[in-house]
């Protein structure tokens, strides 16, 4: 069952990275939260250690699939597909260091550049997947959100 992200309850002057995240995702359908150690097992069997501001965010959702912001359509994939889909899209053999965590639901596909430290967020065609054409758009996964929330 989806679950709409209602806006948080601000507290005494402080703003956390959940209601940052929360703003962002007003418009957005979200699956269940995971819960439990799931997050922990996927990094231990991928590999793939997730950044803190995209683990805040599958523990308030699960992926999901809507708009953020008036015009940017956008899929997060659950948790538990992402392993998958970077094997079926071949991700390693066509953009390695590239760990695919959804979609604009058209051509272009949203990764994790595991390159940066910092695990900036790309956009990447998926025909003709090649790390040269991987543009940057946050440094952050919350900047990413935000850049999404603010297009046109």
């Amino acid at each position: 069952m989806e679950q709409t992200v209602a806006e948080p309850e601000p507290k005494a002057g402080v703003i956390t990275v959940l209601q940052v995240l929360t703003n962002f995702l007003g418009n957005f359908n979200l699956n269940p939260p995971v819960i439990g150690d799931l997050i922990l097992e996927f990094e231990n069997t991928s590999g793939v250690k997730l950044p803190e501001d995209y683990v805040s965010f599958l523990r308030l959702g699960n992926g999901g699939e809507g708009f953020i912001g008036l015009s940017s359509y956008t899929i997060l994939w659950k948790l538990e597909e992402l392993q998958q889909f970077n094997e079926e899209y071949e991700v390693s053999k066509y953009a390695p260091g590239l760990f695919l965590i959804g979609s604009n639901g058209g051509g272009e596909a949203f990764a994790f550049d595991t390159r940066d430290a910092g695990l900036a967020v790309v956009q990447v065609p998926f025909v003709g997947m090649d790390i040269e054409y991987a543009e940057v758009l946050g440094a952050t996964f919350t900047q990413f959100l935000q850049r999404l929330y603010e297009e046109e």
